[in-house]
């Protein structure tokens, strides 16, 4: 699995020590990461370690020093306290409580952080939302998300969609992530890449526009296609053709 995502086309690709290995697989797993990130050929990549207050968190961060990991996924933060053991590295936190809702803005101003993920099952589950809640539910969570991470310069990464066969809901989460602001969509399977990067990159017509007021814009305020743009616009529109495929 692990070399096989080295050819996927996704922007980061995090190995897990969390979650997804078993208590009595963890040790293995540390030991085994240097080669599993030798695997990856130079990939961007980033690791998730176990939380802050964990039994393994100890044993994790001499695993990431040992193999000179380049960045650190750290879940369940609910403070700048939670990363100080983590100083020096490029950290990914994830909000994923009530906590770490409420302490988003200190966490992105944390040095070292580089932006924001949302952990949206164990948020959910520590809000006591009923099942099927639907995103509505967490909306108000996730522009705080977004806003701390904006306000801090770093970025804002969206939660999982669960459902592997429900291609349409995934690009509608997508869809309604990137009008939050989310930059991007942390993904649990090679069949949502495709969604997920169409629903974040700039549509043909969004491309031709920006492309159109950047060549038009002589600075200050001024009429584009019966529009007023200024400044700001410029730059939203460079930006959007920064993220062009």
């Amino acid at each position: 699995m692990i070399a096989k995502a080295a050819g996927l086309p996704a922007d980061l690709i995090v190995l897990d020590l969390e979650d997804a290995v078993r208590d009595a697989d963890k040790a293995g797993a540390r030991e085994a990461l240097p080669v599993s990130l030798e695997l990856l050929h130079g990939r961007c990549a980033g690791v998730r370690i176990n939380a802050p207050g964990t039994p393994y968190f100890a044993e994790d961060l001499a695993a990431i020093r040992l193999a000179n990991v380049a960045l650190v996924v750290v879940p369940k933060v609910e403070s700048p306290a939670d990363l100080a053991q983590l100083a020096g590295h490029p950290v990914l936190a994830m909000i994923e409580t009530p906590a770490g809702v409420l302490a988003a803005p200190q966490i992105a101003a944390t040095p070292g952080v580089v932006g924001l993920m949302v952990g949206t099952n164990d948020l959910a589950a520590s809000l006591r939302l009923p099942p099927g809640a639907g995103r509505g539910s967490l909306s108000h969570a996730l522009q705080t998300v977004v806003i701390a991470a904006r306000a801090a310069g770093g970025w804002a990464i969206d939660g999982v969609f669960n459902a592997l066969k429900d291609a349409a809901g995934l690009a509608q989460e997508c869809a309604d992530g990137r009008l939050m602001g989310f930059d991007g969509k942390s993904l649990i399977h090679p069949d949502q890449i495709a969604v997920a990067n169409t629903a974040f990159s700039p549509s043909a017509a969004e491309i031709e526009e920006a492309t159109a007021l950047v060549a038009a814009a002589r600075g200050g305020a001024e009429r584009f296609q019966d529009r007023m743009i200024e400044d700001m616009h410029v730059e939203m529109a460079r930006r959007t053709l920064q993220r062009a495929p």
